[in-house]
Parts: structure tokens; C-alpha cells; sequence
């Protein structure tokens, strides 16, 4: 291993700065992503935590594009493999894979370009990385790295654990001075660690980004009714893509039968179909010809569709890592998303059945201990999301509001003295003891488990007699959801007391706790903080009733189509929200757009531009004919109109007529924001508005300010953030033309007839 701890030449991090701009389109990484970037241009092992969306592939992609040698993906299935090359190749990235659907013609020119130094990535699946020969064949390569994609599958604590992965650590004992990645979005401490025993990782860097994914609205629901549930969920879904995950085969079928009946398109997906059969499905939906996927859990690990914009949990998931991973597979873009999960008791007791008949004892009481917290997740009386991190080792220290928990909170007391009896008793068992004998020891229980370690001798032994055992039961359930305590699987599930615990039994912190309550089936809107976590934070979606962002949706597609892609591989959503947002007209502003790559540009850029020059029937600004000021006493319409921008100006009559935005939009039968774009573009050339219907002379003054401070290359999102969201895009566009007319940049009079 190479022991250095700083990139081997200065110029790296420089370079990966470049290929994040060139090849991938935007202009700074992302949180934790230019740390993890300089540990592997050192050489160094490296252990990448971050959540589904969080930008994982960057990490080993862009210092693969900088180094030399080509960089081997190990990756567990034959669909992220393909996905994830297919994206790549479209930002102009030399990448392949290598599995049992690729021919033998196709592997030995793959194995060709790999030896002309032609690929910066090649994708292999573990069986193939150690079959005969594969590994002599890498030994003729100068390997950059290795990337062990979704790595918790090595660990046998894991939820999704495979016994090839184990054979990994050959990698070490053949390639000893070849650094080693190793990435997944779920493992809890357990998984953590084995990870790095497993893989013979020397002195590993580890990076643990944050789990939250704020943009996911998180929600538990009632199981009644579930099918009329789900239709009208997707009602207000209308055109977004997401999935249903089932229990059954026969639920995916069933489910998706019925979607079908009410003219939604909708497919199914288990692992009793054919491999052809799912491999149709799969396709439909990645090229949104589905709308919606009813699945097993055979259904999404290493699906890379960007644009799911939910997840709907049909039952209960058998534990918090496979919860969270494929609720990961909404809003990977970082526009909101949601996620709900319907549950029952009866579905608690049909996984614990499962589960209990597992042959290996060891792993059934692990599958059954880790279904209990997933229950407890489904039936907590506080904020979902900080049950989620304080799971993977994570505290939040406030309340999301972004879940139903936090937009109907239950009643709360002081619960700190009850809380340190229960962490007391865990300290004074010296933190060996399960959750069930800490309540045996707190009601003074002397039956033989408690008598034969001694803790009926311990202060804490009797402190909570007056309260019964459920009680008990479901404030330890409560300390463990907010990260007071955590289970040690490894050592009898004991339970152990996190920092957070140990401050509030010192009398640190106090403590809220709650009573029991069954999930509502009506939430309240969320309102003011609540309303905005809702959204999520960075990107937002563009309203789906947005013509230009719509008609962007269906050129995305058409092109997708052309090229037998999935069209989340041409843009992205909040690519293509940006886009609706800014506007580009012109390559350097079509290039400043965030996921616009030079190589996605050359390919797709001019028919984006097109087609924001002619959105709502209208050319660019400098083609807007000239029409009779605001003076002149109108002609009487034409029955048909000739000129291409009429239209702008019948709006733009109505508005100074007196009509609102919202009242043209309705007498029109246009969107409201197609009628701001009329107003916009008018107003730049000249034309008045009523401009105090939509801002005050201090809210210009605040904007100019703002500007201002920005400097001169600011974007609108730039100013929009800056602002902290107080105005929205129209209303910045509206005041920036204000100010540029007051400085004579813009005509202050429409242009003569």
C-alpha cells in the first residue's frame, strides 16, 4: 500500500475538478466527495458510507478518469452494471462490464481495449472477477483501484448478504499495492467494521457522510384498504415514477392487475418470472413507458433511475437496512420525494414466520431482533427520521418535519427521570444485558436470567415497578429510536449507551418522551418550517403543471428513445428543472446548467435550446415582433392570429387591464406560468407592467442588494438560495429587468410599430 496521505502530484484534485466539469457537468463536488476523492488519489484504502443519491460513483469515477490505469468495479448485479456504463458512456467516459450476458466476441475485445489502455473503467460481477484465468488477466493490467460496490453484501450481519463477496479478500493477498474502495449506502456499526476485516483493508480511511436524505417525505400508514390507498396516492402523482414493494409474488401480480384496471401503467417484477420477462419489465420502466413497478425485493438494487419520485411500501419491510435502501430509490436526483409504508400487525406476524423457520439459529434470532426495530420504526410516536440515523449511528438533533410523525405530533412530557432509570440500569448491567431483562431488572423481576448475573443486586433492580412491562418496553423502544441507546447483535443484543445516553443519564440533557399511538390515516398540510422540509433542500421540482418543463419531459424522451437509452441518461429532472428555471438560450448558458456535461451538450444541447427559443409558440425575445405600446388603442383582435408573439401580447393586455396572473391564466387556458413567461419577455423589451402587484420598491432594493454581493456571474438559483427562497424565479427575473432598464441596458419604451 502506499502510505502517503496527500495526492501524489498537485495538479490531481485540480484535474478532478476538471473531469467533474467536463464530463459530468457541474462546477464543485459535493459534500464529503473532494475528501474521499483525495484519500484514493493517495493510494489509500478508503471505506465511502453515504446515501443512495449522495453521489458514491464520483467517488472512484472521476479519480479513475485522473489516473492512469483503468479502475475495476466489483458490482453485484448485471443491471447496475449496465446502467451505470450506459450512463458513463453518455458523458463521453470509457467504460464496460464484463458478465455472464456479455459474449465471448464482446469479452475479448473488451479485454483488448483494456490492454491498449482505451478503458477508464471496467464493471465486473464477483463470480467473474474469480472465475479461472479472470484474475491472471488483471495481473497483466495496471489496475488503478478496485470499487467493491455495495460492500455490505460481504458481511454476514448485513441485510443482503452474499456468500461470494466473502472471496474478495483475495484482492489484497493478489493486488497488495492496489488500493481498495469500498462503498455501500446501508451498515450499521456491525457492518461497518466487518466490511473492513473482510476485505483485508490496511489502515482504512473511513467516510461517513450524513444518512439523511431530507428530500424523502416520510410517512407510515394504516394497512386497510391498501389497493384504494394506492390509486389515490398516485392520483396525486400523476406521470411520476415510482414503486411498490411487496411482500408475495402474488401481490406484485395482483396489485398490478388492478392499477392496470383504473389505466395506470403499471408492470410487475419477481424473482418467478422469466430472466427475460423481468428483464422487459425493467427496461419499460427505466424508459418510463412504465409508470409504476410492483415488486419483491428482487426489484431495485442497482437501479440508477434518477427520476423516482416515490416509494410505497405494500407491508412491512423485515428490517431498518433494507427499509432505507430502497426508499434510497426515490428522489436520487435531490428533488423531493416521497415515501410510505402501510402497516399491520398481520404483516409482523407473517415475516416473523418467515423468518423463525430460517435453519441457521443464529441468523433467525438476528432476522427477528432486527424485524422487531423495523416494527418499532413503523409504530413510533416520534420523528421518523431521527429513528432512521440514530439506527446507522447518527444523531439529529431536532425534529425533520418532513415526516407524518413531525406533521402530527403526539403529545410529549419530561420524561428525563425515566429515562435514567432505564439508561441506569443498562450502565449497572455493565451494558450486557438485552432489552428484555433491562425491563425484568426495572420491575423488580427475580426470575433466573436476572438472579444468576447478579443484577437483582444492582441499584437500579425495582426503580420502575409502579409502570408494567410494556410500558417499559416501549420507553426503551423510544431511547433506542432517538439515539440514547443502540443493540451490539455481536454480543447477545445488549443493549449499549450511545454519547447522547450518557449525557442525559449525567443529567446533561432531559429528555421527551411519548405515549404509544397507531399511525393516523389523515396527516395535517404541512405549514411554514414543516411546508419548506417538505421540499427538501438544494434542488426543488418545477410544478408539474409548467409547460416548458413538460414539453422538456417529452423531448428527453423522444431523444431517449432515438437512442436506446433510459432518459433519466440523457438529463436528469432537476437537470431539467434547472433548465425550465434558467432558461438558456445560448451554449455558454446552456453549459453553466448543472448536469450539462461538453459531451451532453454536443450531443443534446442545440434541440434543448430549440425548443426553450419556441416554448409556449414563441421565438426568442430579440424575434418578438413589434406591436402596437400600451397607448394605442387596440385593433380588433383577428379571428386567427398570423403573428407568432399575439399571444404574448393578449396576456400582456389582460394584465393591464388589471387582471391577476392566476385570472389570465384561467381566461386563457394557459398555465400561470406560462403567462409570467409572456409578461417577462415583454417587459425586457420595453413593454409596461404593473410591477407593484408583484413587488414593493424594498423588495426591489433587496434584490439589487443581493445582486450585487453576488457579483457578476451569479445564476438565478444562485440568487433564488441567496435570498433564502423569500421570492421565486419570476419575481427575481421581473427585478433584475427593472434594474437593468434603470441603467438603460433595456429599453424603457416597446419598440415603434
Amino acid at each position: 500500500m502506499l502510505a502517503a496521505t496527500e495526492p501524489r502530484t498537485p495538479t490531481q484534485l485540480d484535474a478532478a475538478r476538471r473531469v467533474l466539469k467536463q464530463y459530468y457537468g457541474y462546477d464543485q463536488f459535493r459534500p464529503m466527495q473532494q475528501d474521499i476523492i483525495q484519500s484514493i488519489l493517495a493510494g489509500q484504502d478508503t471505506v465511502v458510507l453515504m446515501p443512495t443519491g449522495g453521489g458514491k460513483s464520483v467517488c472512484f469515477q472521476v479519480p479513475a478518469m485522473v489516473q492512469d490505469g483503468v479502475c475495476v468495479v466489483v458490482s453485484p448485479l448485471i443491471a447496475l452494471m449496465k446502467d451505470q456504463v450506459e450512463a458513463l458512456k453518455a458523458n463521453g467516459i470509457s467504460a464496460a462490464c464484463i458478465n455472464s450476458s456479455i459474449g465471448q466476441a464482446e469479452q475479448s475485445s473488451i479485454a483488448r481495449a483494456c490492454h491498449a489502455g482505451l478503458l477508464k473503467l471496467l464493471y465486473v460481477s464477483p463470480e467473474k472477477l474469480l472465475s479461472q484465468g479472470f484474475l491472471s488477466f488483471l495481473q497483466r493490467l495496471q489496475v488503478s483501484m478496485f470499487a467493491i460496490d455495495e460492500a455490505h453484501c460481504i458481511s454476514s450481519w448485513g441485510h443482503d448478504f452474499r456468500p461470494e463477496y466473502t472471496q474478495l479478500r483475495v484482492l489484497r493477498e493478489q493486488f497488495p499495492q492496489v488500493p481498495i474502495i469500498a462503498l455501500t449506502a446501508t451498515a450499521d456499526r456491525l457492518t461497518q467494521r466487518d466490511i473492513q476485516q473482510q476485505l483485508r483493508l490496511t489502515e482504512p480511511k473511513v467516510f461517513l457522510s450524513s444518512f439523511d436524505r431530507p428530500n424523502l417525505s416520510l410517512s407510515v400508514r394504516p394497512g386497510q384498504d391498501r389497493v384504494n390507498a394506492v390509486v389515490n396516492f398516485l392520483k396525486t402523482h400523476e406521470n411520476e415514477a415510482g414503486i411498490v414493494y411487496c411482500l408475495s409474488r402474488k401481490q406484485c401480480e395482483t396489485l398490478a392487475g388492478k392499477l392496470k384496471e383504473k389505466g395506470i401503467r403499471a408492470g410487475f417484477y419477481h424473482a418467478g418470472m422469466t430472466d427475460k420477462a423481468r428483464s422487459d419489465v425493467q427496461e419499460q420502466f427505466l424508459r418510463d413507458d412504465l409508470q409504476v413497478i410492483c415488486a419483491t425485493v428482487a426489484f431495485g438494487m442497482g437501479i440508477d433511475k434518477s427520476n423516482v419520485r416515490w416509494v410505497v411500501h405494500y407491508n412491512l419491510p423485515k428490517n431498518i437496512e433494507g427499509y432505507y435502501q430502497e426508499i434510497g430509490r426515490a428522489g436520487r436526483d435531490g428533488a423531493p420525494a416521497e415515501a410510505v409504508l402501510f402497516y399491520s400487525y398481520a404483516d409482523v406476524a407473517q415475516l416473523r414466520d418467515m423468518i423463525t423457520k430460517d435453519a441457521d439459529p443464529r441468523l433467525a434470532q438476528l432476522n427477528t431482533t432486527k424485524l422487531e426495530r423495523m416494527q418499532q420504526f413503523a409504530e413510533a410516536a416520534s420523528c421518523r427520521r431521527r429513528i432512521l440515523l440514530a439506527y446507522f449511528g447518527e444523531v439529529l438533533d431536532k425534529d425533520c418535519g418532513n415526516c407524518d410523525i413531525c406533521r402530527n405530533p403526539p403529545v410529549t412530557f419530561d420524561g428525563t427521570e425515566l429515562a435514567q432509570k432505564a439508561l441506569s440500569a443498562v450502565a449497572r448491567t455493565r451494558e450486557a444485558a438485552p432489552l428484555t431483562l433491562i425491563c425484568d431488572v426495572l420491575l423488580g423481576r427475580r426470575n433466573q436470567a436476572v438472579i444468576s448475573r447478579g443484577y437483582d443486586q444492582i441499584k437500579t433492580f425495582g426503580a420502575g415497578a409502579n409502570l408494567s412491562f410494556l410500558d417499559w418496553q416501549s420507553y426503551l423502544h423510544q431511547l433506542l429510536n432517538d439515539g440514547l441507546l443502540y443493540i451490539a447483535y455481536e454480543q447477545g443484543y445488549a443493549l449499549k449507551l450511545t454519547d447522547l445516553g450518557w449525557q442525559v443519564l449525567k443529567g446533561e440533557r432531559k429528555q421527551n418522551l411519548k405515549q404509544f399511538q397507531v399511525p393516523q390515516k389523515a396527516e395535517k398540510a404541512p405549514k411554514g418550517r414543516a411546508a419548506k422540509a417538505a421540499t427538501g433542500t438544494g434542488q426543488r421540482l418545477v410544478s408539474v403543471t409548467d409547460d416548458l418543463f413538460d414539453r422538456l419531459r417529452q423531448l428527453r424522451k423522444k431523444i431517449a428513445d432515438e437512442q436506446g437509452v433510459p432518459p433519466y441518461v440523457v438529463f436528469s429532472d432537476t437537470t431539467l428543472q434547472e433548465m425550465a428555471i434558467e432558461r438558456p438560450r445560448t451554449r455558454t448558458a446552456m453549459l453553466a446548467v448543472s448536469g450539462v456535461g461538453m459531451k451532453k451538450f454536443e450531443t443534446y444541447g442545440e434541440r434543448f435550446i430549440e425548443l426553450i427559443n419556441q416554448h409556449a409558440g414563441a421565438p426568442s425575445p430579440d424575434d418578438v415582433p413589434d406591436l402596437p405600446g400600451e397607448d394605442d388603442t387596440p385593433a380588433a383582435a383577428p379571428k386567427k392570429r398570423a403573428a407568432p408573439g399575439s399571444t404574448y401580447v393578449d396576456s400582456w393586455k389582460l394584465h393591464r387591464q388589471g387582471l391577476s396572473v392566476e385570472q389570465i391564466a384561467e381566461q386563457r387556458g394557459l398555465s400561470p406560468s406560462t403567462v409570467k413567461s409572456h409578461l417577462e419577455t415583454l417587459y425586457e423589451k420595453g413593454y409596461q407592467l404593473r410591477t407593484e402587484e408583484f413587488l414593493s420598491q424594498d423588495d426591489f432594493a433587496r434584490i439589487r442588494d443581493a445582486a450585487h454581493e453576488l457579483g457578476p456571474d451569479f445564476r438565478l438559483r444562485d440568487l433564488f438560495d441567496h435570498l433564502r427562497e423569500r421570492y421565486d424565479y419570476f419575481q427575481l427575473r421581473v427585478a433584475l429587468t427593472y434594474d437593468k432598464r434603470l441603467r438603460g441596458e433595456l429599453p424603457n419604451q416597446p419598440p415603434a410599430e
